[in-house]
């Protein structure tokens, strides 16, 4: 009998962060002190709070530690395991506190979460079956053996569940298809091919709860009347795809898998196919392509996978978090308590990975249908640096824009279509008010422009001649008819190219001059950047009257183009400034200026 669980969160950002190095540092002065045998040290899931790992949550004590070091866990096992008391320095604390955390419910960064998806990551052991049981694991599969295949389906839809890896589409109704379409040998597909650029979603999921999904696709083979699956996971996810074959093995043992599944006349077997990184491969018709050993490129649709998927047989693709999902619906009174949160058109909760300039970055889980500014500033805790609010990116690539002014938008997928957004896999990158709209527009465009499978002219080409344009813009090279011009290759791109990932990835572009014309105005007919990040379109200046010589600017200039003496004010030699803005992260008094090419002036910060 062990006296306390220590789990120490085992995740890729933490892992990153050094938590192998806290965990063996913790094993050995538990070991030096011989008490080791009265500890479960446990590498679990992420726990969320991304931005202050390593984490190490006690239980019972329902403690919370966080910004962990090695160091620290002599005083950790003294003072905490030994005499009993809170080690307060290793609590949270931060500006949104008054006092050191003790665990979730004192965090703000947990206060407006529900965990359904995340609901056993960071609590139990990923690697331990018997853990995942405990928690009720594998009672939604025991129910849906006991149903007809259409009654789960019937059930799926009812409670509203829409796939969460992209436009929402009915789950049930997707399943319904499936089920309905001739032939003995169909297919379940898991899409974990997560491409989108800040996004850990499905990777987080999947090393922290990984019986979750292989429950949720057996739920769906049952419903399909299929016997087979296939988990398709980018091969980037080694610890994903560790946990995974684990789980899988243990499944097989439990008889949960294979044969005759719980002595029913059921059954299933699941296989992992490593993908080669390609985003395209997100697409549903470019990842069976892949599976089926081929160049993942999309094909018209229809006919549709529900019809002819893999290996030519019927299929239902779903993605991570839509599968884990679904054993919190069948089970014995789910769907009534799944329809309770959410909004009308968007029930449960969604998982979102938090990124860029807000405070809190990690993963968060929120009911649908609460705000962008109470995901960013409750849950997230404001912009870094008290910096202003511009805008947040919604859906990733595929997805647009949405600007401070629609601060009080719900997060729901009506609400984000409506403003020329999506919710695709759930990334969410916040901007402050340096960031250049302009330029993101061209860094998303290049990104899907690169990540085009070239297969259709309308995304291979079209996206290219966008960026060009934008390219252009971003040099000072703009013309008064690019603007116009965007949005007639914009619109073309999405009523014509083949797959959905061709279809949306102008709406980065779309979105920044819906909301932000102006910056695209301000680039072309006045040659400037007010964020200050196309170069040729800004330099730096000091303000005389505020530069106090503390020489912070000169020590971080790499080109040795700030010229000064102590105590005096500093000046930019502006033939050898590389507009790096070093100098403008380090300068104290907020005194170096972002100001027009050949300004002498001080036009603004």
């Amino acid at each position: 009998m062990y006296e306390k669980h220590i789990m120490i969160c085992g995740a890729t950002g933490c892992l990153s962060s050094g938590s192998n190095q806290i965990a063996e540092a913790l094993t050995e002065e538990l070991e030096s002190r011989g008490i080791r045998d009265k500890y479960r040290l446990v590498m679990g899931g992420c726990p969320g709070f991304c931005e202050v790992g390593p984490i190490i949550v006690i239980f019972p004590d329902e403690v919370f530690y966080c910004r962990l070091k090695t160091k620290d866990m002599a005083e950790l096992v003294e003072q905490h395991l030994i005499g009993g008391e809170i080690v307060e320095r290793l609590l949270y604390k931060g500006p949104d506190v008054d006092a050191p955390a003790r665990f979730y419910d004192s965090i703000p960064f947990y206060s407006k979460q529900r965990f359904n998806v995340l609901r056993n990551s960071g609590v139990i052991d990923p690697e331990s079956i018997d853990e995942y049981i405990m928690r009720g694991g594998y009672r939604a599969l025991k129910r849906a053996l006991e149903m007809d295949s259409q009654a789960i389906c019937d059930e799926v839809k009812d409670a509203g569940l829409r796939g969460r890896g992209g436009a929402g589409f009915p789950t049930g109704m997707k399943w319904g298809f499936t089920n309905k379409a001739p032939g003995p040998k169909k297919y379940i597909v898991c899409n974990a091919d997560e491409g989108d650029p800040g996004a850990f979603m499905d990777r987080s999921i999947l090393e922290g709860d990984p019986h979750a999904i292989l429950e949720g696709m057996l739920i769906a083979g049952k419903a399909c009347g299929a016997d087979e699956g296939y988990i398709y996971c980018r091969a980037e996810y080694p610890l994903a795809i560790k946990r995974l074959r684990t789980a899988i093995e243990q499944a097989k043992e439990y008889g949960f898998l294979g044969n005759n599944i719980l002595g029913y006349d059921f059954n299933f077997k699941m296989n992992i196919k490593e993908g080669a990184g390609a985003f395209v491969c997100g697409e549903e018709t470019a990842l069976l392509a892949s599976i089926e050993g081929k160049r993942g490129m999309p094909r018209p649709r229809p006919p549709f996978p529900a019809q002819v998927g893999v290996f030519g047989k019927p299929t239902t693709i779903n993605n991570v978090e839509t599968f884990a999902n679904v054993p919190l619906i069948v089970r014995e009174g789910g769907a009534e308590e799944f329809k309770k949160v959410g909004t009308e058109g968007s029930k449960g909760t969604k998982v979102f990975a938090l990124a860029g300039k807000v405070r809190n970055t990690g993963l968060v889980e929120v009911p649908m249908g609460i705000t962008i500014e109470e995901i960013i500033f409750d849950v997230g805790g404001g912009i870094q640096g008290g910096r202003e609010f511009k805008a947040v990116q919604a859906g990733g690539p595929s997805g647009g824009c949405i600007p401070q002014d629609l601060i009080n938008l719900p997060i729901d997928y009506d609400s984000l279509t409506q403003a020329g957004a999506i919710m695709g896999s759930g990334g969410l990158v916040v901007m402050d008010d340096r960031t250049c709209m302009v330029d993101l527009a061209k860094y998303f465009l290049s990104f899907t422009q690169k990540e085009s499978c070239g297969k259709c002219t309308p995304c291979r080409e079209g996206t290219k001649r966008m960026l060009e344009i934008l390219e252009r813009i971003t040099e000072g090279e703009g013309k008064p008819e690019d603007l116009d011009t965007l949005d007639s290759l914009a619109h073309s791109i999405k009523d014509s190219a083949l797959c959905g990932l061709g279809q949306t990835c102008p709406n980065p572009v779309l979105t920044t001059i819906r909301y932000f014309r102006n910056e695209y105005e301000e680039h072309i007919n006045e040659d400037y950047c007010q964020s200050g990040i196309c170069k040729p379109l800004f330099q730096y200046l000091i303000d005389q009257d505020n530069c106090t010589g503390c020489r912070a600017c000169v020590r971080a200039c790499p080109v040795e183009a700030i010229e000064g003496e102590k105590k005096e004010p500093h000046e930019i030699i502006q033939d050898l400034c590389t507009r790096c803005g070093s100098c403008i992260e380090k300068c104290r008094q907020d005194c170096i200026l972002i100001t027009r090419v050949g300004s002498e002036a001080d036009v603004g910060n």
